[in-house]
């Protein structure tokens, strides 16, 4: 059996679970968009009100469950949130949509994103079923942190770590700022104003996701040069961090609101995005 062979028993097996594989991915992209709305909603209170809430993904599950029909919406969060695990993991064995789809890079991106979302779901069921809680992100990245650097040359693999990230936050912002997102969409199907809020939500939405990841990057390197786990910032701290800048709480209103304009663009994806 030869490499070409390979590729179209590839396509015909995708083909074959087009419809589940689709309707996974939509779920997925709607998952996501209600996380990052909350969490963004979240972090604007902290700007404003100096809430004690954590503005990240364990914050958001909580806030979720204190509300009518909690339980219900955590399942079904958790539930999509696996359709984007399948789907993801459907490109790494099947390839991605588009002409460079079947790209050896493009595969090992996809199966990175769907072990991700992987945990990120059980993350989202545990709590759901009751068997886990939802967690501080801060908490969490400064036990990983101490127990890497702990390992035979954990102070570079914590350093390497971190600066993957804030290069891909980087890259996340400016593949925003570029509209990138255009080839992975169908334009052609949206009407104009819908077009233009997809613009607005998908480049403004992109930067501030890319500068949040590319600052707690920042300070995972900060925290593998001075050997010191407690300098690593989860998603609550980070945002938390960008209120201490000059501008003050301003700033981390402006992320904030980037955030739940993600948190749009994401729904946009689960109507519009080629799959």
């Amino acid at each position: 059996m030869n490499a070409s062979s390979l590729t179209r028993g590839s396509r015909v097996g995708k083909n074959k679970a087009a419809p589940a594989i689709e309707g996974a991915a939509r779920a997925g992209f709607t998952a996501r968009g209600v996380i990052y709305v909350l969490v963004g909603l979240l972090a604007l209170q902290i700007a404003f009100g100096g809430s004690g809430k954590q503005a990240d993904q364990g914050g958001a599950l909580q806030e979720v469950a204190g509300k009518p029909f909690g339980a219900f919406v955590l399942w079904a969060l958790g539930i999509g949130l696996v359709g984007m695990t399948l789907w993801r993991l459907s490109e790494a064995l099947f390839g991605a949509a588009g002409p460079d789809g079947d790209k050896a890079t493009k595969r090992l991106a996809s199966a990175g994103r769907a072990v991700f979302y992987g945990f990120v779901a059980y993350s989202v069921l545990s709590f759901a079923a009751g068997s886990g809680d939802s967690g501080s992100s801060d908490g969490q990245s400064r036990d990983v942190t101490a127990k890497v650097m702990d390992l035979p040359a954990g102070q570079w693999l914590v350093g390497i770590a971190g600066v993957v990230i804030l290069c891909a936050g980087l890259w996340m912002a400016v593949q925003a700022i570029r509209r990138k997102y255009h080839k992975k969409m169908r334009l052609g199907e949206m009407p104009r104003r819908v077009r233009q809020t997809v613009d607005v939500t998908g480049v403004g939405g992109g930067v501030a996701r890319g500068l949040v990841f590319a600052v707690a990057g920042g300070f995972a390197v900060r925290a593998a040069m001075d050997y010191e786990p407690d300098k690593v910032k989860g998603m609550d701290d980070t945002l938390r961090s960008f209120a201490d800048t000059p501008m003050g709480p301003w700033l981390l209103a402006l992320i904030a609101v980037g955030l739940m304009l993600f948190g749009v663009f994401s729904f946009a994806m689960a109507r519009y995005r080629r799959v």
